[in-house]
């Protein structure tokens, strides 16, 4: 569930070795999915994306434990799907492996989207920890992007489309407008996430209507995995960046491609390299902030899956059909075994 630790450059090897021993204590299973079925028939319209321990939330009970094959490969781990008391339906995946055990740039970003639409999802809540940008973004508080600046390097592959077969879809607007206000009306800007220690100052959720003044909130996705020099962590600040990770794309540009309702809510574990006045980073404090964060992401899941649950009908729907006409690429022209790929994805769009 974590990303970015800016400040973990100042670790030495024995304290890193401490750090991850750490930080896997927090993602261990605390589940035994081992009896649970290997399939689910019915439709699963909410997703989210985080780490092992967002599957541990007290009002669900898990249901199935999907490995779903797609066109391009298996998803990052198994999806385990789970119900509320009411009995709606989430599905859970984790972005980097069951064990955190890929690297952000070797994440199967178009099979793990590519299987949740299969599963029918059309919105997805994914959760990431983030270097903040800006000072009032403190570590421990929670971001609602609205905006994205891509640093990666073209090694992810960030779209479904190939040669022979050309789309462009619309991504002025990278989060989903309808998921980020409801988001932003069921959680108060404070008083909702809790402090980890009983002395600690509430940490704030920054929403672009209720704590930035209606200027936008913008992730910027490094490459990774080494972190940012200190040079490229102002430069970002000069650009109006708000939060750095190395985990929105292309998970957000392939949920747009799939017509899947998208917003990341961002968990912040320190100041990025840009802020010298900050002491140096111990493993005390950055795993101190993200258990924080992960129990917080908790709440937070919980309470959005009810939201979304009661409130979310109708978010979605206004992608549907939007690839159709997005491609510049006559379907008879295009390769049988192209279209057969794509019609995972889109059944009916194109005939075969």
């Amino acid at each position: 569930m974590w990303a970015v630790v800016g400040g973990a450059k100042y670790l030495d090897t024995e304290l890193a070795v401490s750090f991850a021993q750490a930080v896997m204590s927090i993602h261990r299973e605390k589940i035994d999915f081992s009896r649970l079925p290997h399939h689910y028939d019915g439709e699963v319209t909410l997703a989210v994306i985080g780490g092992t321990g967002l599957y541990d939330l007290p009002n669900l009970h898990p249901v199935a434990r999907l490995t779903i094959s797609t066109p391009w490969g298996f998803p990052s781990s198994s999806i385990t799907i789970s119900k509320t008391e009411s009995g709606f339906p989430v599905a859970f995946l984790a972005r980097h492996g069951q064990h955190h055990d890929l690297l952000p740039s070797d994440v199967p970003s178009r099979a793990n989207i590519a299987a949740l639409k299969k599963l029918g999802v059309r919105a997805i809540i994914a959760f990431s920890a983030v270097g903040s940008l800006q000072a009032e973004i403190k570590p421990r508080d929670f971001v609602l992007p609205t905006q994205i600046i891509d640093r990666t390097k073209g090694i992810r592959p960030s779209t479904f489309f190939e040669k022979g077969f050309v789309a462009h879809a619309m991504f002025g607007e990278p989060f989903d407008l309808k998921l980020n206000e409801l988001i932003a009306n069921a959680i108060p800007p404070t008083g909702f996430l809790e402090g980890f220690e009983k002395e600690d100052a509430s940490p704030k959720l920054h929403t672009k209507r209720h704590t930035n003044g209606d200027e936008d909130l913008t992730v910027i996705c490094m490459e990774g995995p080494q972190f940012s020099t200190r040079a490229e962590s102002k430069l970002y600040r000069t650009w109006g960046g708000s939060i750095i990770n190395m985990s929105v794309l292309p998970e957000a540009k392939l949920a747009r491609e799939a017509e899947i309702a998208y917003q990341m809510i961002c968990m912040s574990t320190d100041y990025d390299s840009w802020n010298e006045s900050e002491d140096p980073v111990t493993v005390e404090t950055v795993v101190g902030n993200l258990k924080a964060n992960s129990a917080n992401a908790c709440k937070l899941a919980a309470k959005l899956i009810d939201e979304f649950a009661e409130k979310g009908g109708d978010i979605g729907e206004d992608l549907k059909g939007s690839m159709k006409f997005a491609i510049s690429t006559s379907p008879h022209g295009v390769k049988k075994e192209l279209l057969e790929k794509m019609h995972y994805l889109f059944p009916g769009y194109w005939e075969i």
